[in-house]
């Protein structure tokens, strides 16, 4: 991990099975949050698509990793999950291809993000579907939001990551 300095060093795989490196974020502000399509929190799509679309212009991305390790609350194919959030609450954000968030399968993102912001009492383990993690424009973590916080409180802080 002490080759990553920061977001922009990873890579990831959207939903469509493509390569993104992060470093196409380069500048932009990113909320990263792990999603689930059956999960009590998984209204906070709506939330999340609001902010996309209310700061993606002015350098905010929103960035869904669908993670079927909760209650195995996101069980569909890659296919079905896109079609959900688009269908349901009009997602428009990038969404990535499903994965783990914690344990050995734990994407390296995650690890990575889990040691910069770590939980409450300092656990690194990500507790539940919609956790929320915030990265300013220099690719370095600002905070980690529980799942139960909603999207539209997290306006304040994003407005600061993106002065």
């Amino acid at each position: 991990m002490a080759d990553h300095s920061s977001i922009y060093d990873f890579t990831a795989t959207d939903i469509e099975g493509r390569e993104v490196p992060l470093s196409q974020y380069q500048g932009r502000a990113l909320l990263i949050v792990n999603t689930a399509s059956a999960c009590g929190f998984t209204p906070q799509y709506a939330g999340l698509q609001a902010l996309h679309a209310q700061y993606a212009d002015q350098g905010l991305t929103v960035l869904g990793f669908p993670c079927n390790q909760f209650g195995a609350q996101e069980k569909g194919s890659a296919d079905e999950i896109a079609r959900f959030c688009e269908r349901n609450f009009g997602v428009q954000f990038p969404l990535m291809d499903k994965i783990e968030v914690n344990g050995a399968g734990a994407h390296p993102l995650y690890r990575w993000l889990t040691a910069q912001a770590p939980g409450l009492l300092g656990s690194k383990a990500i507790k539940w579907n919609f956790t929320k993690f915030l990265v300013g424009r220099d690719g370095q973590v600002i905070r980690r939001y529980a799942p139960q916080d909603a999207p539209a409180k997290l306006a304040k802080d994003i407005e600061a990551a993106l002065t």
